[in-house]
């Protein structure tokens, strides 16, 4: 088992929007001898991208996982396992990023040759960060007008604060890029133009080229032999003496423990540079036994406990994505961590803490199913026939209950009021909604308490028309919706002491309770509530704190100010009393709410509202009425970077004043500059801005 888990990949592709992630997971698949016709996304026949949505627009919406096998260009015998996991790059469905980055081994982070790192790159580099992802950096594109290799490694140096190693470096660039020096073999390959770069040979290096090579050749000896003792020694005597192989095992080294990373470069539409990218995940990046077992909280001792990546392990997985398939039904997507699963047998729930009948495993192609009978550690594939299985969940055998971190998911920054045009449609939307629900963590749902209106939430514009388009198309549901809503949140900004006694006396046993409490600012990086229990002596029973901190809870869901959620909040319950007859669970539960929602209007409770990272690429004499746009908007100017004739403009907007801005971008401009919108972070509302936001809401 061991031996054949050295030779497995599990890696996703990530970048920016139209970076090329599906061009490159397609010559992939080609090469890989998986497929045997090249899908192009332009002409709808990506195989990675299988919703009609995705086919029709050309941009990735789902992550798609396949699985696919590369025998080793530099040893035949070693033949690689390699999962892979295709990943959007709009920012609205950053969530497909996020959950995959958490149970991938390593990736592969395109940059195009022409932009450099753009703000998508930024977010998915920052993600993979978290998880502490090993990366390969890929520049694809280098045969467009405008490339150029050498910015775009300084780009990633300076923008993602990183540490890039070239292992390779171009021949020749745009409609001249033939090529590549391989740094660690000092060896050049070139393609051939005949087949349009299916095959290539190994050549000497180019005359004009071998003083550059030596140059970053150096960099790259350098940079692995200051990690290696035995290396070291070896550059000071003669650098020469290092070995390729010695080369391959230091850098893998230290992608594994995130040292540096190494940047190749190619044409993936051109199929130029593919077979090389490919021997470089089976080298570089981790299998499963390279990387520390998954820690987890064992349910019923609450201690920490190891998994290792072995089968003799009991089986542990994460499952990171639900979807729903019209043959199959629901498809529960997980990676096995250690031990084996077999179809049919049951698993046990830490969420739920119950069983689960996993009837059929299968090994996903896109969204196709091939049936297996097993899956083993290290294995990313799909469970069917389970009952409540959600994002998340850790899944484990009954006799070894184990919880694995949860996956974080951002909060929905936009909603629509939708109602199904139809009244007959009224059930089929409440159950489309459900199995939507499912499948993405990041879209919500909730009825406006004083509209009685259905409010749909999500990541952005394009995230909601995509959901309105698969309930029209998937469900036969059609759907009015109101216009855009901003997700506003409310936030406590100072710590306030309150007591709040609860009494109703109606004839018979009445209610009654008394807590006295501190509220204030909670913690912006952790939301939810921070609750701290000070009673002593019994003031309280034990067994009302718990309906405390629900009545805290409740409260956090409609704010004072507005009825909007409170994001964060701390409090420490310092004191109260009770009635040995007539206090009871509901009665401290209510007080708590009644004391929450006086207490933060005394805690000068604000509007907070969200803010959009705007970053506008346009031609130089479009930058003033650009930016006195931007500033019309309420913009704040971060800055203007100047990229040939381009000038990139990043500013702070509020989210309220962004809606429809794409097309009116387009009209400034006349279509020609674009603009990437990255969710930033919410801040204090503008009093005045507040104020009508806060008067409109109480008025509808």
């Amino acid at each position: 088992m061991e031996t054949n888990l050295k030779f497995l990949r599990n890696i996703g592709v990530m970048a920016h929007i139209d970076a090329g992630k599906t061009t490159t997971t397609e010559r992939i698949l080609y090469y890989t001898g998986l497929t045997h016709k090249i899908g192009e996304v332009h002409e709808g026949d990506a195989i990675m991208d299988w919703m009609e949505q995705e086919q029709e627009r050309g941009i990735t919406i789902t992550s798609a996982a396949t699985t696919t096998f590369w025998n080793y260009t530099k040893d035949e015998n070693k033949r690689y396992k390699i999962n892979i996991i295709d990943t959007p790059g709009h920012v609205d469905f950053t969530v497909e990023v996020e959950r995959s980055l958490r149970i991938l081994d390593g990736a592969i982070a395109l940059f195009c040759a022409v932009s450099g790192v753009e703000p998508q790159s930024e977010t998915v580099w920052r993600q993979a960060n978290k998880y502490k992802v090993p990366r390969i950096c890929f520049i694809n594109k280098m045969d467009r007008t405008g490339a150029d290799f050498f910015n775009s490694i300084d780009e990633i140096k300076d923008k993602l604060g990183c540490k890039p190693i070239p292992l390779q470096i171009p021949i020749g660039k745009e409609e001249t890029f033939k090529g590549i020096v391989d740094l660690v073999s000092n060896k050049a390959i070139i393609w051939d133009s005949e087949d349009l770069g299916m095959t290539y040979k190994n050549i000497e290096i180019p005359e004009e080229l071998k003083i550059i090579s030596q140059k970053w050749r150096k960099n790259l000896i350098e940079t692995i032999a200051e990690s290696d003792d035995i290396l070291l020694e070896k550059f000071f005597e003669n650098p020469n003496l290092i070995t390729e192989q010695e080369v391959m095992s230091a850098v893998r080294k230290s992608v594994i423990n995130l040292d540096f990373f190494p940047v190749l470069c190619g044409s993936a539409f051109k199929n130029k540079g593919v077979q090389a990218l490919l021997d470089a995940v089976c080298m570089y990046l981790p299998s499963p036994l390279d990387l520390p077992p998954v820690e987890g909280k064992n349910i019923e001792t609450n201690k920490v406990e190891l998994r290792y990546p072995n089968k003799e392990e009991p089986f542990t997985a994460l499952v990171f994505k639900i979807a729903t398939n019209p043959f199959v039904g629901k498809l529960a997507f997980m990676r096995i961590y250690s031990g084996s699963l077999n179809a049919g047998s049951y698993v046990y729930n830490a969420r739920t803490q119950k069983k689960e009948r996993i009837s059929r495993l299968i090994q996903m192609h896109a969204n196709k199913q091939n049936p297996i009978d097993s899956a083993l550690v290290g294995d990313i594939c799909a469970g069917v026939g389970f009952k409540n299985i959600k994002t998340g969940d850790t899944l484990t055998n009954e006799d070894n209950k184990l919880v694995l971190e949860k996956i974080e998911f951002p909060a929905p920054v936009i909603g629509y009021a939708i109602e199904p045009k139809k009244k007959i449609d009224i059930d089929r939307l409440s159950v489309s909604l459900s199995k939507l629900l499912d499948e993405d963590p990041t879209l919500k749902t909730h009825v406006d308490q004083n509209t009685g209106q259905v409010i749909l939430s999500g990541m952005g514009e394009l995230h909601l028309e995509i959901i309105i388009d698969r309930l029209r198309r998937e469900f036969n549901v059609e759907i009015n919706q109101g216009p855009p809503q901003v997700s506003y949140k409310e936030a406590i900004t100072k710590t306030v002491i309150h007591q709040e006694i609860y009494k109703k006396q109606t004839g018979g046993r009445g209610k009654f309770a008394d807590i006295k409490f501190e509220l204030g600012p909670g913690d912006n990086n952790k939301p939810g509530l921070i609750f701290e229990n000070k009673i002593v002596g019994g003031a309280i029973p034990k067994e009302f704190i718990p309906s405390v901190r629900k009545g805290f809870e409740n409260s956090m869901k409609n704010g004072s100010l507005a009825g909007y959620p409170i994001d964060s909040a701390a409090t420490k319950l310092i004191h109260g009393s009770f009635h040995d007859v007539d206090s009871d669970t509901i009665s401290f539960e209510l007080c708590a709410q009644l004391g929450f929602k006086k207490a933060s209007k005394a805690a000068n409770i604000v509007l907070m509202e969200p803010i959009i990272l705007l970053e506008v690429t346009s031609p130089d004499q479009f930058t003033g009425p650009v930016t006195s746009d931007i500033n019309k908007k309420r913009g704040i100017m971060k800055n203007i970077d100047s990229k040939g004739s381009l000038q990139i403009i990043k500013s702070l907007v509020p989210l309220s004043e962004l809606f429809g801005y794409v097309t009116s971008l387009r009209t400034i401009t006349s279509g020609r500059a674009f603009a990437s919108l990255t969710f930033s972070h919410y801040q204090e509302a503008p009093k005045n801005i507040a104020e009508k936001i806060i008067e409109n809401k109480i008025k509808n």
